[in-house]
């Protein structure tokens, strides 16, 4: 881990969180009613870069209402935030977190990729969309996504994808993503 990260700074954040501020939300696709947006997610609730601390705050336990995670030790944590944050504009995890019990209640990843093409610009997929079952219905899903969307046109990216089940298509769809041409395989 790297000394900056070793001084106790348990709240270093995985990347610049000024940028979420300057989001404009006006360019959403989805519609909120209630009214909710980045920098207002709800009562209790703060939208923010990924931190540190945020092992401690249930992050893991959060992924695992997603897919599989394993036992992850907090120093493997930590080792995988630095290699992540060590990757100049690359990864974007974004959390709610719900202040009134210190808890990560849901995520967003932005992986981006730096392309040659298109004159070097960059791509990006997202990833790991999550929201705890006790927080489901208020549109915090929705959320998460149109922040995404919003952040990959911020820092320049010329396309977003992203993989789902077939039964998740129509609520992706409301964020502007369609079925592609191309094939996906595993």
């Amino acid at each position: 881990m790297s000394d900056s990260l070793t001084n106790g700074e348990s709240d270093v954040s995985l990347f610049d969180g000024s940028i979420l501020k300057e989001l404009d939300f006006s360019e959403c696709l989805a519609t909120y009613k209630p009214t909710i947006s980045h920098t207002s997610p709800g009562e209790n609730l703060i939208m923010r870069p990924l931190q540190l601390s945020d092992y401690e705050k249930g992050y893991m336990k959060l992924l695992t209402h997603l897919t599989v995670v394993g036992d992850v030790t907090k120093k493997e944590f930590e080792d995988r935030f630095c290699k992540m944050r060590g990757c100049a504009d690359s990864y974007y995890v974004v959390v709610v977190e719900d202040t009134s019990v210190g808890k990560v209640i849901g995520s967003v990843t932005l992986a981006v990729e730096q392309k040659f093409i298109r004159q070097c610009s960059s791509r990006a997929r997202v990833e790991d969309v999550v929201v705890d079952d006790e927080y489901r219905g208020k549109q915090l899903g929705k959320l998460l996504l149109d922040v995404a969307m919003l952040l990959s046109k911020k820092i320049g990216c010329y396309k977003v994808s992203l993989e789902c089940k077939d039964k998740l298509v129509p609520f992706y769809e409301q964020f502007g993503y369609v079925a592609g041409e191309q094939n996906y395989m595993v």
